[in-house]
């Protein structure tokens, strides 16, 4: 068709078909913009919303208590470990400092030392009460460290229940949620289907058909692009069974639309020659002509063969005489290319 239209023409189609597209890439925006924020609508859900608060409540607070229980016996077992270091080193030197005495002691058998082997004695006994004291201080820490952890893993235990319980109910909330969800980006972009179809079939030749043609690739890409990403799965299932009944309905409509075709052929073909020129359009015309088809049937033609002047499959005119200088031209060129006289009417 592009070799029928004037030079001008063919650059201001195609500058509109520039503004058809930058009309659709701007409605494509506002599109996604309006559909990635219509989860806004609905309520954030969370665990907490589906679990048994008391419970999940004592629960964090019992194992928050007990990690402050647990810190505080680590930070005073660090002590008492440091003082029973502190006691065993002091008995290690008590005890090696009267070996030593003892064995001098004994070298000398002095009687007038008993006193003072009963002092040390004493003495060595002192220093290991104070590291069983020490140990025993130790040993409490660690009792009251191990109930702290214990009185923990039980709380995290109720509360991994309580969790879990509550999961199943998020879960289906969030399913439900987006089930929701998908149904408002549906309800938003199927009338957008709808009007861009009936555009298609009604305006998409018309004075504003750039704004048509916009609007049509805005509501394909809304759908098919921004819709289909959203569309729950279910484990393929619900996307498959999608896929069938869109292929199903397109092929059927394709289906249709082929036969209505055909039939509409069949009754253009059945007509007069020049009721079926009138009815054709000089450039659509021209430009199956161009292509090598017959104007009216659609058949491949031989338009270099000077011999045929009509469609051998339906027998139109396609080539005829000028009236005033006789020269063979198009049969629906308006003017001969020789003389520059008007065509004749069809007979």
């Amino acid at each position: 068709m592009s070799k029928a239209l004037r030079l001008s023409e063919k650059w201001f189609h195609r500058g509109l078909w520039v503004v058809a597209l930058v009309f659709a890439s701007f409605l494509i925006g506002l599109g996604g913009t309006l559909v990635g924020d219509l989860p806004q609508v609905e309520g954030r859900y969370s665990l907490d919303d589906f679990i048994d608060r008391p419970q999940a409540n004592a629960a964090r607070a019992e194992i928050k208590a007990a990690q402050r229980t647990e810190q505080a016996a680590q930070d005073a077992l660090d002590q008492a470990s440091l003082k029973h270091k502190a006691a065993q080193a002091d008995a290690a030197a008590a005890r090696e400092t009267f070996s030593n005495w003892l064995a001098t002691r004994r070298a000398t058998e002095r009687p007038e030392q008993d006193g003072e082997l009963v002092a040390r004695t004493a003495a060595l006994d002192k220093l290991k009460a104070t590291e069983r004291q020490a140990l025993a201080q130790v040993e409490d820490q660690q009792q009251v460290a191990l109930d702290a952890q214990q009185a923990a893993s039980k709380a995290h235990t109720r509360l991994g229940e309580l969790e879990q319980a509550g999961q199943a109910g998020l879960n289906a909330a969030l399913r439900g949620q987006e089930l929701r969800v998908f149904g408002y980006r549906l309800a938003l972009t199927l009338p957008l289907l709808g009007v861009a179809g009936w555009l298609f079939v009604k305006q998409r030749k018309s004075t504003w058909w750039p704004f048509v043609w916009g609007f049509i690739f805005f509501a394909l890409f809304a759908f098919f692009v921004e819709l289909v990403p959203y569309l729950p799965s279910y484990g393929g299932y619900v996307r498959y069974v999608v896929g069938i009944v869109v292929t199903a309905l397109v092929g059927r409509q394709a289906i249709v639309a082929l036969n209505r075709y055909l039939e509409r052929q069949k009754l253009a073909e059945q007509k007069p020659d020049a009721q079926r020129r009138e009815e054709l359009s000089y450039d659509v015309a021209l430009a199956r002509l161009a292509k090598n088809v017959c104007p009216g049937c659609e058949r491949a033609v031989d338009l270099k063969d000077k011999a045929q002047d009509f469609c051998p499959h339906c027998g139109i005119g396609l080539f005829d005489h000028c009236g005033q200088c006789q020269t063979r031209k198009n049969a629906f060129s308006r003017f001969c290319q020789a003389c520059g006289t008007p065509a004749r009417p069809a007979a």
